[in-house]
């Protein structure tokens, strides 16, 4: 892997990292709120459970190759 492929990669891990804690304080708030819209709820949830694999894509992206 290149260099500027991994800075990417990290670069990238890093935002969706932040996005995934912000979405979960947002659902938390949220979850408190009894008038909280339940259908924008899932979505949240369901975008934080994307990031959430896309996450692991990059991490496992970033080991290096024990056979190489």
């Amino acid at each position: 892997m290149k260099d500027s492929e991994r800075e990417a990669l990290e670069e990238r891990l890093h935002a969706l990292q932040v996005e995934h804690r912000d979405l979960d304080e947002v659902i938390m708030r949220l979850s408190d709120d009894p008038g909280a819209d339940q259908l924008m709820m899932r979505r949240l949830k369901k975008r934080k459970l994307m990031l959430k694999d896309m996450i692991r894509v990059i991490e496992s992206r970033l080991i290096p190759d024990l056979n190489a």
